[in-house]
Order: structure tokens, then C-alpha cells, then sequence
């Protein structure tokens, strides 16, 4: 070997050492990241994620988004109820010669579209204000007819309603036929008013159910509604459905098979759910000793009687290498606005530099020819 030679090998081997700690990577080391953790100015904290530690998380508070609650299923009765609001048809029959309320040759007359007022009456001639509201129409229709017999014993009553804005519920959005659902009985449930409105788009990803009352919220998966009959709500009129897309995501970033945003495709999404819809990770590139997850809590988990990390962002860590750290990240919920960050490993800056060293022995074999 010549002189040159020699040189540009020792010049070749100088630089490729030099640039293992300079070399551009695509990400993180692990060692990086969690640099300072132990010290009393860091202002996050790292938790490895393991079998005695899930316990204690569970008693964390959630982050990513507000929660709401749900209400329980009830009975109600298979009947039509009237309510204020509602429009009432009364026809009445009478053969009697001479009725008050028929003219001559007359034996039926129709009362339709009667409203019934905030105060729960309608008005019958001869009768005067009737009150209907809480009744269901056979027994509204029997109290008009014993109310009825003093001016006409022989008069026989028929009565239908039509519900109005207190006997239906809206589906606003995220169903096949959106729009006013009028309440067959007091019975009627989040899961019929969803099939009576054609059911639940295709294009929804793990649909969510979101139920308006009174001003009030509340929220649920749609799969937990089906797995949980109990959480089969009954309806009241006035509510408000709206079936929408789950907005929780989580993001991806470093040695993994894909950078990106992914939306939560079921209720619950373990570490490993993660990792699967991410295409796991590089495995050429990737520390599984250092599979990170990024979550920053409210300052409100910091409280004092609140059981919580030690600081706002926190720093999970999964090792992908031990039976414990691949059980426990099954275990390990994925919060919306989590990172996944697959640490890249030390060993791919080797490799780097020795594919260096190889190239540089290439170009010395070329140039001593």
C-alpha cells in the first residue's frame, strides 16, 4: 500500500469516526430525550412503562379531550304520551236529533288540529278547555267523552294526535336521513332514533354519539353503546342526536414506518394498537428499547391530593425487548395528542460509519491500481 494510499485511508477513517456524533439522523436518541430527567430543573418526567407502574396511571387523570358523561338506559311506556304541543284530532259522533253539536242531517263533526296549549288544554265547544297533556289519546278520549255526556249521552268520541317539538327528538347529523324523528311511545331509545333516521354513515370511522339535553352534553362511542344494552338511553322530546366522527388522534414521528397523523380507529387504543397502525417500527433504524410516548397533563394533575405525574409532560418509555415492557404497552392507553416516537438506535450511526469505512477501503483499492 502507498503512501497516498495510507493517507487517504487514515483521512477516511479521521472523518467517518468524526461523524458519528455529527451524521444527520432521521431521529431522536433515547438517551436525548430523556437527557436532564433526574435533575431538580427538569421540567418533565420520564415513567417506564411496566406491570407495577400501570396501576398507579390508571389513577391519572385523562388528557386530549373533554370528557363527558352518559346517562343509563330507563323504561318508559310503549304508549303515546301528549304533550304541549302537540296537535289533537277529535271527531264526534252523535245520532241524537236535535245535538247541540250537530247541525241538521249532520251526525259527525271534526275538531282538527287542535293544539294543545303550554298548559296542557284544548278547547271543545259546549265543553270549554279539556286538559289532555299526559294522557295517552284512548285516555284523553275517554275523559272528552264523559265530559261529553252531560250535553250529549249518546255521543261517541274518536281522538289521534300528532306529536309536535316535545314528542320528537332531532338526528342532526352523521345518519343516512338526518332531521326531526317523531316519538312513537316513551319508549323510544338513542339506538331507534338512530335506525329510524337509516342508520349511521359508512363513512364514519369509529363513529361517536353525542346526546344534547337541556343544555346538557354528554358522550359515548357508538361500539360501547352496542356492546352495553343498559347504556341504551331513552329519549326525551326536545333531544338533539348527533353522530360525528371520533376526533381523537394520536401522532407518529421518528424511526417508525410512517410519520403522520392517526385518528383513533376504536374506543380504546393500547401502545401496541399504536404501533401496528404506525407499521411499527424501522427495523434498520430503531431502538425497541426506546419506543417513547409524549403526553403533557394540565396543570390541574399537579394539584395537591390529585394523583398525578410529577410534571406536566411526561415521557413514557417502552422497551419492545422484554415479555414485561410488550404485556404492559397492550395495557398502556393511548391518549389523544400523544407522541409516538420511535428512537432511533445508536447502532445505526455504526453502521453508518462503517459503510463509510467500506467505501473509503473501495476508493484506496481503486486508487492503488
Amino acid at each position: 500500500m502507498g503512501k497516498l494510499t495510507k493517507y487517504l485511508l487514515c483521512i477516511t477513517v479521521a472523518v467517518a469516526l468524526s461523524a458519528c456524533s455529527t451524521l444527520p439522523r432521521g431521529a431522536a436518541i433515547q438517551a436525548e430525550i430523556t437527557k436532564g430527567a433526574n435533575q431538580p430543573e427538569a421540567d418533565f418526567a420520564v415513567y417506564p412503562v411496566s406491570k407495577a407502574f400501570l396501576p398507579s396511571l390508571a389513577e391519572w387523570p385523562s388528557t386530549g379531550e373533554r370528557q363527558y358523561g352518559w346517562l343509563g338506559h330507563s323504561h318508559g311506556s310503549s304508549a303515546q304520551i301528549i304533550r304541549s304541543g302537540d296537535t289533537v284530532n277529535v271527531t264526534i259522533w252523535d245520532s241524537a236529533e236535535n245535538s247541540l253539536l250537530m247541525a241538521p242531517g249532520q251526525r259527525s263533526v271534526d275538531l282538527s288540529a287542535l293544539r294543545v296549549s303550554e298548559n296542557g288544554m284544548i278547547f271543545i265547544p259546549y265543553i270549554g278547555k279539556v286538559r289532555v297533556v299526559d294522557r295517552t289519546p284512548d285516555s284523553a278520549r275517554q275523559s272528552l267523552q264523559r265530559q261529553l255526556e252531560a250535553i250529549a249521552p249518546g255521543a261517541q268520541v274518536q281522538l289521534t294526535m300528532s306529536e309536535g317539538r316535545t314528542n320528537s327528538v332531532d338526528m342532526v347529523s352523521g345518519v343516512s336521513s338526518p332531521g326531526n324523528i317523531k316519538m312513537p311511545d316513551q319508549d323510544f331509545s338513542v339506538l331507534a332514533a338512530i335506525s329510524a333516521a337509516g342508520g349511521v354513515s359508512n363513512s364514519l370511522t369509529n363513529p361517536r354519539v353525542k346526546l344534547v339535553r337541556a343544555h346538557k352534553t354528554y358522550r359515548t362511542s357508538l361500539s360501547h353503546l352496542l356492546d352495553n344494552p343498559k347504556l341504551d338511553t331513552r329519549l326525551q322530546g326536545g333531544d338533539q342526536i348527533i353522530v360525528e366522527k371520533d376526533s381523537r388522534y394520536f401522532l407518529s414521528l421518528g424511526a417508525a414506518g410512517s410519520e403522520n397523523q392517526f385518528p383513533f380507529n376504536r374506543d380504546k387504543v393500547s401502545a401496541l394498537d399504536a404501533l401496528s397502525l404506525i407499521g411499527g417500527v424501522d427495523d434498520n433504524r430503531a431502538n425497541p428499547k426506546g419506543v417513547l410516548i409524549l403526553r403533557e397533563y394540565p396543570a390541574s394533575a399537579l394539584s395537591a391530593g390529585q394523583r398525578g405525574p410529577r410534571q406536566q409532560r411526561v415521557v413514557f418509555t417502552i422497551d419492545l425487548t422484554t415479555s414485561d415492557g410488550l404485556f404492559s404497552a397492550r395495557n398502556f392507553y393511548i391518549n389523544s395528542g400523544d407522541l409516538v416516537l420511535a428512537t432511533e438506535s445508536p447502532v445505526s450511526s455504526v453502521r453508518v460509519v462503517v459503510g463509510l469505512i467500506g467505501s473509503a477501503f473501495g476508493l484506496v483499492n481503486i486508487a492503488s491500481n
